[in-house]
């Protein structure tokens, strides 16, 4: 496993499909999922809130992870979200997952009752410490309403087994501080910042966008590895159009990935009205267009 990218570059904060009825769809997760890997995944994020596991069970999500696992064989780097409100439920669902055949865990702040920065960390370690599984911190305070503080950052850095983020902070300064200071993989999961974490040091990203755009994106990204960095700003203003769409309109990333995609949500998520739908179709054909102009 890298150190500095242990989970690859490209990773996908992949969609949970449901089936009409509203149960799990495993043979589409599956298909999404092999789908993915061939379009330039370097790994998996599955039941993060683009899973929309705030509504699936603990054996849903498990079930998840070994459907997957099983379609797309060993090796490729498989995460997955068990954070919750609840340290000792979250250390559950690290188990479970461990055993369900994940090789990593993304791990959120605990929500709503906005614990002090203490209590963050005896959170987080109590996780860490609960399976032999790799943490990815998701740091996202306009979520969550609690930071993952930078002095917090550095001491979670220590445990061996924590060594990445999911940086949703918006505070880039602290954020390419940290990278240096800490030697954690930092991936971008604000898909506008794709490109500037990675420039300053970042692994890569975690990206709800890649369901739809995984070849475009990890252009960017190769372009960029390639020293070709004009070549690689271009790539990434190019994929800015549907990333605002998708992420900045003011529905959930999920939504507007099915709105894409296809495929039912669980309330009380809704679907996409059509001139949203339109608009997402328009700007992702502009995008595909654009991938001949040199």
């Amino acid at each position: 496993m890298s150190t500095e990218r242990p989970f690859g570059r490209a990773l996908c904060a992949m969609i949970t499909p449901f089936s009409p009825s509203g149960a799990l769809d495993l043979d589409r997760a599956g298909e999404l999922a092999v789908h993915l890997v061939a379009e330039g995944c370097d790994g998996l994020v599955l039941n993060g809130t683009t899973g929309e596991s705030p509504t699936t069970t603990d054996a849903e999500k498990a079930a998840l992870v070994r459907a997957v696992r099983a379609a797309t064989g060993p090796g490729l780097p498989l995460l997955t979200g068990v954070g919750t409100a609840d340290t000792r439920h979250t250390a559950e669902l690290a188990r479970q997952a461990e055993k369900a055949g994940a090789d990593g865990l993304l791990v959120v702040t605990p929500y709503y009752s906005r614990p002090p920065q203490a209590a963050v960390e005896a959170h987080f370690l109590k996780v860490a410490d609960a399976t032999e599984l790799p943490v990815m911190v998701y740091d996202i305070p306009g979520r969550t309403g609690t930071r993952v503080e930078p002095a917090t950052m550095r001491r979670l850095a220590e445990h061996p087994r924590i060594v990445a983020v999911k940086d949703c902070s918006y505070d880039f300064l602290a954020s390419a501080r940290l990278i240096e200071e800490t030697g954690l993989a930092y991936y971008s999961g604000s898909e506008e910042l794709n490109l500037p974490l990675y420039a300053v040091g970042g692994a890569g990203y975690v990206s709800t966008v890649a369901n739809v755009a995984p070849r475009q994106l990890r252009a960017v990204l190769d372009a960029f590895d390639a020293g070709d960095t004009a070549g690689a700003a271009r790539l990434h203003a190019r994929t800015l159009p549907l990333v605002e769409l998708m992420m900045a309109s003011g529905l959930p990333g999920t939504v507007t990935a099915k709105a894409l995609l296809g495929g039912p949500l669980r309330e009380p998520l809704q679907p996409a009205d059509r001139e949203t739908v339109d608009g997402l179709r328009g700007a992702y054909e502009t995008l595909l267009q654009a991938e001949s102009v040199v």
